[in-house]
């Protein structure tokens, strides 16, 4: 697969593994991944958080590592990007709240290119209104917007991954194998098409 460049929308909170682990890995492999925040810009930080599940009724939270960005939101255009990463942990639930966020989720539905969304991400997916009829794993929690954004609820394990069409999705960090995976055969699959258009 020829290298892509991969947009990632990421916010102060966001879930530590889940923004760090694809930034990481999806760059090991030969991408090019812009990370950005809503009014900061690149060399600013975003506070992360670490989610675990130590057996309570619902994760627990302590703070994580500060995340650099590389790229500034103000300055992004989505249709310069083949696809789209969205962490979960508490960003989505301010980063749905901006329209431009939004509009830049819905681009990359518009034009049928990859995303992949883990754990919290369903938020954004829900508030950008892309999910109805299709399937969608997020954290348990997450259930009841996915389904009345119109969405199927993925109940899969912890560990798993489905992906619909364009969109790969994951309940949590422990996915990152499948969900990461999913999503490079569907950047591949996305390839496949537009050589045979």
């Amino acid at each position: 697969m020829a290298a892509k460049k991969i947009l990632m929308i990421t916010g102060d909170f966001t879930e530590d593994y889940e923004t760090m682990v694809p930034f990481q890995a999806l760059m090991a492999v030969g991408h090019t991944v812009h990370a950005v925040c809503p009014g900061k810009k690149a060399g600013q930080t975003v506070a992360t958080s670490i989610h675990d599940f130590e057996g309570d009724q619902t994760y627990t939270e302590k703070r994580g590592h500060n995340f650099a960005l590389n790229a500034t939101f103000a300055d992004i255009n989505p249709a310069d990007y083949d696809a789209l990463v969205i962490p979960g942990g508490r960003a989505p639930e301010y980063l749905r709240l901006d329209a431009a966020v939004l509009a830049a989720v819905r681009h990359f539905f518009d034009a049928d290119k990859p995303v992949a969304a883990i754990c919290h991400g369903a938020q954004l997916l829900s508030a950008a209104r892309v999910i109805e009829g299709r399937t969608v794993s997020a954290y348990p929690a997450c259930r009841p917007e996915v389904e009345l954004a119109g969405g199927i609820y993925a109940d899969i394990a912890i560990d798993g991954a489905v992906t619909d069409g364009n969109l790969v999705t994951a309940p949590a960090w422990p996915a990152h194998p499948a969900w990461l995976a999913q999503f490079m055969t569907a950047m591949a699959a996305a390839d496949t098409a537009r050589q045979a258009a």
